[in-house]
């Protein structure tokens, strides 16, 4: 799986990272998530995300060792990149069906369209970082 990361992490910590999410989703599927229905926009074939995964994790949380939880809070900045793409997703499809930044500011809880702007802005500059 690949994941967003913060900027002006080493190498070698990047490189542990990924080891660890990989073990961990690879572990959160061996205990049952990959048994997850598949979700009707997405293709099949295609695993379980980072929100599937850690969601999965939450709701079995009883069950999990306190590795496997490890595990899993170390797919929640994945999660994030993934909820934030959804959110960028979700705004640029507004605006292209015509809705005002006023209104998608208002839907979104933000004081303000500049203020809904900037934080989109920042979300894009972030993704567009990349690893």
């Amino acid at each position: 799986m690949k994941y967003e990361r913060d900027v002006g992490r080493s190498p070698i910590g990047e490189h542990s990272q990924l080891k660890r999410e990989r073990d961990a989703g690879d572990r959160l599927l061996s205990l049952g998530a990959s048994a997850l229905p598949p979700r009707p926009w997405r293709r099949n074939g295609i695993p379980p995300t980072a929100v599937d995964l850690t969601q999965f994790a939450l709701w079995k949380s009883e069950d999990l060792e306190p590795d496997d939880l490890l595990g899993a809070l170390s797919l929640l900045a994945a999660a994030r990149a993934e909820t934030e793409g959804v959110e960028i997703g979700l705004i640029f499809s507004a605006r292209n069906a015509g809705l005002t930044w006023a209104k998608i500011a208002e839907a979104m809880r933000f004081h303000s369209p500049q203020a809904c702007q900037q934080h989109v802005s920042r979300l894009s500059a972030r993704r567009s970082e990349g690893p």
